[in-house]
């Protein structure tokens, strides 16, 4: 049994692990890089048809978002996850691909005009549906046995609705190891959902590291913060922009800002207009207020049973059209405007900052962790300047933080969800964290609970029944790639992965007639005349 490191290794984004036991091979996470890319990751070292299963934490891009490309390349096996995140993905990765297929369009308009190489898209709405056929969904703590000698059971991780750490029990060659991948931990007493629940025993935890390096402090009243901020910016007459993540933090701020409302907080300006305005974010919303009690806190499940729904209020405008959007900016009332991106990269967002930045009057609050390289953490850092659509904006708006509402747990937080079974651990791998972090929080856990840690790179693979490095990884940094070099790297990828594709299709005829045999290669050789110049 053995897992390799592929993504989020030394990286914030893009999370992915190989896992090959009894002659299977499973991805945890597959998972889109989002914000600066830091280092080159290793190729998923098999064939996508070759991968038997993947096994999903949670909904979001950076841990689902490539699974529509995997599918694309040949993967037909099932996808394991909660209930929820079988939900939320139907809107995600379709949302995705949608913007994968814009992008596509958008460029080969302007590769057109200059003549440029067509720009593929990593894949399309029909290969983002094809893969929610595969989805297969589980409860928390319901024990699945996926393939003979591997079961896996998913535990709440109090991160997003539906998020779960994966516990692994593999049995191979009469040896067991359990393995156990924290996903994204949440932070505690949040809106809505549960805190991450403690982790059962296991051999070896990959946990991650977001915020491995600092605490997030003395835990703040979200309500004083948020009640503060807004009235102080409509006594102004201005705007408050919130760049939120479409799904999770969307959600909390509307079940914050409900609170708010009810109580009266705000003084002379009570009918304030909260506008969502991200298609997505609306279909998430949807979600969350369609039911799905198990994944409730207590105190929202009290809510629900007195007929309040936890999010929704007077006063709520949900945009799902463009024309929605652009009204938005012809409301000169002081309006609190919640839009996609969370990190300002992409998006709705992007036109409302550019309507806003400039104006002293106004404020861009940010309640989510902005990676390394994003507009968000641009802004965050103190720019006073960023260019959006081609045009610089000077920042002349209160650029402000919700301190403490942070999705992810903090370092002590992590440590202390490790202590719970520290005594049976073996080795911890840590990722999901800046390329130091992984480093600095490896140390902590060695220091504060005795326990063997590591911070793999992209490409290190480990024997599981020995705790032996088997391989290491090419440790590449990147420096910035170029529009033309990303697009040709995509293509590439493309092509690459359906030459791995076509090798395993090879070994799969070895006991096909020699008629048939003889046949199939005169058909790639026939190929490879045609492009062997």
């Amino acid at each position: 049994m053995k897992i390799t490191f592929l993504g989020a290794a030394h990286e914030v984004t893009g999370s992915c692990s190989l896992i090959e036991a009894n002659g299977k091979n499973i991805l945890v996470d597959c998972g889109l890089e989002q914000g600066a890319d830091i280092y080159e990751n290793c190729d998923i070292p098999v064939a996508a048809c070759d991968i038997d299963a993947v096994c999903l934490t949670h909904a979001h891009i950076d841990h689902s978002g490539k699974i529509p490309m995997l599918t694309a390349q040949g993967f037909k096996g099932d996808i394991y996850t909660t209930l929820a995140t079988h939900k939320l993905c139907n809107i995600m990765l379709r949302d995705s691909a949608h913007i994968q297929e814009f992008e596509a369009d958008w460029r080969n308009r302007k590769a057109k005009r200059a003549g440029r190489e067509e720009y593929v898209p990593l894949y399309t709405l029909k290969d983002a549906e094809n893969a929610l056929k595969q989805f297969r969904h589980y409860d928390y703590n319901e024990p699945v046995q996926i393939f003979d000698g591997i079961r896996i059971t998913f535990i709440d991780a109090g991160h997003l609705l539906g998020s779960a750490s994966i516990l692994f029990e593999i049995t191979e060659n009469g040896k067991t190891e359990r393995v156990i991948f924290s996903g994204d931990l949440g932070n505690t007493n949040r809106p809505l959902i549960n805190d991450p629940a403690i982790p059962p025993v296991a051999d070896y935890v990959v946990v991650e590291s977001t915020y491995g390096d600092r605490t997030h402090g003395a835990r703040p009243d979200y309500t004083v913060q948020l009640t503060e901020i807004l009235q102080e910016t409509f006594d102004r007459g201005g705007n408050v922009v919130i760049p939120s993540f479409a799904i999770g933090r969307t959600q909390e701020m509307l079940y914050l800002i409900r609170n708010i409302k009810e109580q009266r907080l705000i003084k002379n300006h009570s009918n304030f207009a909260v506008y969502v305005d991200s298609p997505l974010a609306v279909e998430a919303t949807n979600i969350y207020s369609s039911g799905l009690t198990d994944y409730y806190d207590t105190e929202t499940l009290d809510l629900l049973e007195q007929g309040v729904d936890p999010i929704r209020f007077n006063g709520l405008k949900l945009s799902v059209t463009s024309d929605d959007s652009k009204m938005i900016n012809f409301d000169e009332s002081p309006k609190v405007i919640l839009s996609a991106s969370g990190m300002c990269e992409a998006g709705r967002i992007r036109h409302h900052l550019k309507h806003n930045l400039w104006r002293s009057d106004s404020t861009i609050l940010f309640v989510g962790y902005q990676s390394e390289g994003t507009v968000g953490r641009k802004l965050v850092d103190g720019e006073k300047v960023v260019k959006l659509f081609g045009e610089e904006i000077n920042v002349n708006a209160r650029i402000a933080t919700l301190t403490g509402i942070s999705g992810h747990a903090d370092c002590n937080m992590l440590v202390d969800w490790l202590s719970n079974i520290k005594n049976s651990i073996k080795t911890v791998f840590v990722n999901h964290g800046d390329d130091s972090v992984c480093d600095t929080f490896a140390k902590l856990i060695k220091d504060k609970l005795g326990v063997n840690a590591i911070a793999p790179f992209s490409g290190d693979k480990y024997d599981l029944a020995t705790g032996e490095c088997l391989e290491k990884g090419r440790i590449v940094r990147i420096e910035k790639k170029s529009e033309g070099r990303h697009r040709a790297n995509t293509v590439f990828a493309r092509l690459y992965a359906a030459g791995q594709r076509l090798l395993s299709v090879i070994n799969k005829n070895k006991e096909s007639s020699n008629k048939e045999i003889a046949k199939f290669a005169d058909q790639i050789n026939a190929l490879c005349d045609k492009y062997d110049r």
